[in-house]
């Protein structure tokens, strides 16, 4: 059955495939590059520097995306949204800013082997400069945590657990509650790595536990560039700059400078408005199909995958074997082809899959693998999507010079 959300996305229509890599960025609706298009044609100036209209139209236009954010993912208020460039970037700044001021030497810094590099390079680099002692969860097989593991790996020095809320590789949701009641317990700090969570489920930091998280907008359909940074209002006070120049400041003298009040403090130099204006747009297009709706494509056509792959005994999947389990990602080998080899004989059909480590070595490493081929689905994907490539998927190792 077609998936009528696809006719909103231009991408199938002026440049037809079968688009299976959402967990690396996912398409644009009109909605979206219509609103790019608008801030460029009614609002182009540079917005909190300028007191003319079209000037302050684009602050407006900013600001009202800093508020869409906020309300989407339960924030106190509007001043807790920092806008970067994508969740890298945000990460790299809660390391920063966050981690090199207020942990100290023999503190300890726990993460999951499981995490994407964005979330492992800046706690490594930090546990490096500080003396701290950096700690990893290990998964089972099927993605999960356990308690147990965290009881041997979470200690009372423990002040710092950096975690992705949905694995990129396994698509399993992480306990980010548990993990967070058991740093703040120790005075510490949760910091979530919400990439591949924010644009398939409802997310309140609130209830998450969260005291940052991170999220890019070009996975849940905004424009590349636009980013978040959220954390609690009291931690970024504390915190200095990231980043130094421009907006940030509130008064600069030959001497030093004194920093603008949040959220500007963190968005050095000029910032990005059409993206925000975008993101805003992505947001409200996301409410509008709902969550529910979402799951209940992502889980069908993830059953529908299982179901064909479970009649060729050559093809295993990483993670649990519960479909539901997956949040539309699903990884995999193929006995005796190298995953670049099933990527580019799919592309030879426009059947666009992932195909590598997917910036997660460590995970691969621990899994016995060195690469993977991965398809990811979102609201756009239907059953024809999955069909066209179950049908690829079983010609690959026909076509590499197997039997069957």
């Amino acid at each position: 059955m077609s998936n009528i959300l696809k006719k909103d996305f231009p991408v199938f229509e002026k440049a037809p495939c079968v688009y299976l890599d959402s967990a690396a960025t996912a398409q644009r609706p009109y909605v979206v590059i219509d609103a790019v298009k608008e801030f460029y044609e009614t609002m182009n100036a540079n917005p909190l520097r300028g007191l003319y209209e079209l000037s302050m139209a684009a602050t407006q236009a900013y600001e009202e995306a800093r508020e869409c954010v906020a309300d989407f993912i339960g924030a106190g208020s509007p001043g807790e949204i920092i806008f970067t460039r994508n969740a890298t970037e945000s990460l790299n700044l809660v390391a920063y800013s966050y981690a090199l001021n207020f942990l100290k030497e023999g503190d300890e810094i726990v993460t999951t082997v499981m995490e994407h590099h964005s979330n492992m390079l800046p706690w490594q680099m930090a546990a490096e400069k500080i003396g701290a002692k950096l700690i990893y969860l290990e998964p089972g097989e099927d993605g999960t945590i356990t308690e147990e593991e965290m009881d041997r790996k979470i200690s009372p020095k423990c002040k710092l657990i950096a975690a992705a809320h949905v694995s990129n590789v396994l698509g399993c949701i992480n306990p980010i509650k548990e993990l967070a009641d058991r740093v703040h317990k120790n005075g510490g700090v949760m910091v979530v790595d919400g990439a591949q969570s924010v644009p398939h489920m409802e997310v309140d930091v609130k209830e998450l536990g969260a005291d940052f998280l991170a999220f890019s907008g070009h996975k849940l359909m905004g424009p590349f560039g636009i980013g978040v940074l959220w954390a609690k209002r009291e931690l970024l006070e504390a915190m200095p700059p990231f980043l130094r120049g421009g907006e940030m400041i509130e008064y600069v003298s030959l001497d030093g400078a004194t920093w603008a009040e949040l959220p500007h403090k963190f968005e050095a130099g000029t910032v990005n408005p059409s993206g925000a204006y975008g993101l805003m747009k992505a947001i409200g297009y996301l409410k509008d199909v709902g969550f529910d709706r979402i799951r209940k494509i992502e889980d069908e056509l993830t059953a529908r995958i299982f179901d064909a792959f479970s009649e060729m005994e050559y093809i295993h999947i990483l993670g649990s074997d519960d479909p539901k389990k997956h949040t539309g990602i699903v990884s995999f080998t193929i006995d005796g082809v190298h995953p670049h080899d099933i990527s580019s004989i799919l592309d030879s059909e426009n059947v666009d899959i992932r195909a590598g480590h997917h910036c997660a070595q460590p995970l691969m490493e621990y899994l016995g693998v060195m690469n993977t081929a991965r398809a990811s689905l979102y609201l756009y994907n239907d059953e024809e999507d999955v069909d066209a490539f179950v049908n690829m998927i079983r010609k690959v190792r026909g076509i590499m010079g197997y039997e069957s």
